[in-house]
């Protein structure tokens, strides 16, 4: 119901949007690009190097609250290994990134991603809304709300 009424906030919004300038959007889809090769490459300090904090990730009518680099490397360090176990995830790949609404300092990006075994093979595709932020010059994905368990 969460992700509904958020989804629902970025259309009713999405017909005022201000995009900024193109340097924002790039910055905000480098981060994007740094956030999943960390992931793929199972580097939790490298993935939570991608995020500006606190970090909020909505998923599985949770809302999992990540207040600095450290809390996150450590649940990341034992999420990871629970993927991999449950649903022999290998690597995910970005399929879509469409930017929703952006400003010089914060932009929303509507994604879909899908997860792969080791084969190559897809196994599933998951929509997603991802909020990336400019704090002192860094990028970062400042929450993230799934319909990824």
């Amino acid at each position: 119901m969460l992700e509904r009424t958020l989804l629902l906030v970025c259309l009713l919004v999405g017909s005022s949007v201000v995009m900024a300038d193109e340097d924002a959007n790039k910055g905000a889809l480098a981060a994007m690009d740094a956030f999943l090769a960390a992931f793929n490459a199972r580097d939790a300090n490298a993935q939570a190097d991608t995020l500006n904090y606190p970090h909020v990730r909505i998923a599985s009518g949770r809302v999992n609250y990540y207040p600095d680099k450290a809390a996150f490397v450590a649940a990341s360090v034992a999420n990871v290994p629970r993927l991999i176990e449950a649903e022999g995830w290998h690597h995910s790949t970005w399929d879509d990134m469409q930017i929703v609404q952006s400003s010089a300092d914060k932009v929303h990006i509507a994604v879909v991603f899908s997860r792969y075994h080791e084969n190559g093979e897809r196994y599933v595709s998951h929509r997603s809304l991802y909020v990336v932020d400019n704090v002192d010059g860094h990028w970062g994905v400042r929450a993230r709300s799934s319909f990824a368990p």
